[in-house]
């Protein structure tokens, strides 16, 4: 390699990157911003006191029980107990409430008969995250008053508190949230939006930048050129990639497994891939603002395909081999096994491999798409 046309071309992009307003407001400004701003909302974790009804029909005192119960559980703020249930749909069309509980009448009488009684809980579905929350607060409530009722009956007929205990629940489940203990939105959103957020800045700042120089039919240049090119634009993006995993995750204590190691060989797989393909993007395109536009909605379908959100295998087929295209797949999978899960680097080879893989044929194409002639 011929190291001084290599170091002269890392410092000729360094100095365009810091020239060019556009480019630095991707390469530096803009993931700094994200940094700090994205993390920032879901930084309670878990969502409490959702806004529910009660519906009582029932009006005994073990309706009066359960709505304590709902009362006091953290996942739900009861905002309104009424007798009707048109009240609690007209508050939930509002969006004053996220659900509500109807205790239906003669409640009291059939769990006294012995009969099966069943208390109905209507969530707002189209809103899952507080669907869950609100079904999973009165499941709790209704579960723990019905469990009392069981173990007293039980007591009545001889047993003792322990022996009751026993009796109503002989096999019980131990519930572990493996490498989100919290099960907080942040601890699993943010890790794997974080190298969506370092692709996309990155990908639009090379190119933009590349667009710029094919517009002023700059951009041809030999192979070590193109490698100081690359080199340059990956510095600014293993800078933000260091940030993210080793000092934002930190502050917001994000569980991690302190893989550094690890991290640093992702990142210097991860960037210069990205780098690549978004200097062949600048070149295919050949115009400052049409890069940016094209890359400017592919980002949703990005998070989409990288399997985070949704199981990747659920996918369709072209779909599930279509986003092994794209460095974010690999490169989140990576990141959240070796960050969170505590998995070695042997363990993410197979992601590694892509990663090189896509950095090796995106350069080859990127030499020969802007070859001097």
């Amino acid at each position: 390699m011929n190291r001084g046309v290599f170091i002269q071309a890392w410092l000729d992009t360094m100095k365009a990157v810091v020239r060019d307003k556009g480019a630095l407001l991707f390469l530096v400004v803009a993931p700094l911003f994200y940094g700090f701003f994205y993390p920032w909302p879901f930084s309670t974790q878990v969502v409490t006191r959702v806004p529910v009804a009660i519906v009582d029909l029932d009006h005994s005192s073990l309706s009066r029980q359960i709505t304590r119960f709902a009362q006091a559980s953290p996942r739900l703020d009861v905002a309104l107990v009424t007798g009707d249930e048109r009240d609690a749909r007209q508050a939930l069309w509002k969006g004053d409430i996220e659900g509500y509980a109807i205790l239906p009448k003669d409640l009291k009488r059939n769990v006294l008969r012995g009969e099966a009684a069943v208390v109905p809980v209507e969530g707002n579905g189209a809103y899952l995250l507080l669907n869950k929350t609100v079904l999973t607060g009165f499941a709790e409530a209704v579960g723990t008053v019905s469990a009392g009722i069981e173990i007293k009956k039980l007591q009545s007929k001889g047993q003792s508190a322990r022996q009751a205990a026993d009796s109503r629940s002989p096999i019980n489940t131990q519930l572990v949230a493996l490498f989100n203990p919290d099960e907080g939105y942040g601890n699993y959103a943010v890790p794997a939006v974080a190298i969506i957020i370092i692709q996309q800045t990155l990908l639009m700042g090379v190119a933009l930048l590349v667009g710029t120089w094919a517009e002023s039919a700059v951009h041809r240049a030999g192979t070590h050129v193109w490698l100081g090119r690359i080199a340059a634009f990956s510095t600014f993006g293993v800078f933000m990639g260091l940030l993210y995993l080793g000092w934002i995750f930190a502050v917001h204590e994000y569980p991690r497994a302190a893989n550094i190691g690890g991290a640093v060989l992702l990142l210097m797989l991860f960037i210069p891939a990205v780098a690549a393909l978004g200097a062949l993007a600048g070149l295919v395109f050949a115009n400052r603002e049409r890069a940016i536009q094209v890359l400017l909605f592919t980002s949703i379908p990005m998070a989409f395909l990288s399997g985070f959100s949704w199981p990747g295998e659920a996918l369709p087929y072209p779909l599930q081999l279509l986003r092994w295209l794209i460095p974010s797949t690999a490169g989140i999978q990576a990141s959240l096994r070796l960050n969170q899960m505590g998995a070695s680097i042997a363990d993410v080879a197979g992601y590694l491999g892509v990663l090189a893989g896509l950095a090796v044929l995106a350069g080859i194409a990127l030499c020969i798409k802007g070859r001097a002639r």
